[in-house]
C-alpha cells in the first residue's frame, strides 16, 4: 500500500480512536463525560442493594462451609485416636 493512502488512513483511524475514548465508558460502572454520560446500571441504588445482598449471602455461604470443613477435619481426626 502506497504511503499516500496508509499515512492519512492512520491518521483518521488515530483521530477516530481518540474521539471514542473521549465519549466511551473508561470502566466498569464509570460514565462518561456529559453530554454523552448515563447513569450506569451499577451505580443505581436498587443494584447496589441486590450487590450487597449478593456479597452477604457469599460471605455466609463461605462462613458456613468453613465450619462445616473445620467439623468434618475434627470428627476425622477424633475417629483417626
Amino acid at each position: 500500500m502506497p504511503d499516500r493512502i496508509f499515512m492519512p488512513l492512520c491518521a483518521l483511524v488515530a483521530l477516530a480512536m481518540i474521539a471514542f475514548s473521549m465519549v466511551w465508558p473508561q470502566g466498569y460502572g464509570d460514565r462518561s463525560p456529559g453530554p454523552f454520560g448515563s447513569t450506569p446500571i451499577q451505580q443505581t441504588p436498587e443494584m447496589k442493594a441486590l450487590i450487597e445482598k449478593e456479597k452477604t449471602a457469599a460471605r455466609r455461604s463461605e462462613d458456613r462451609r468453613r465450619r462445616e470443613a473445620e467439623a468434618a477435619a475434627a470428627a476425622s481426626a477424633e475417629a483417626g485416636q
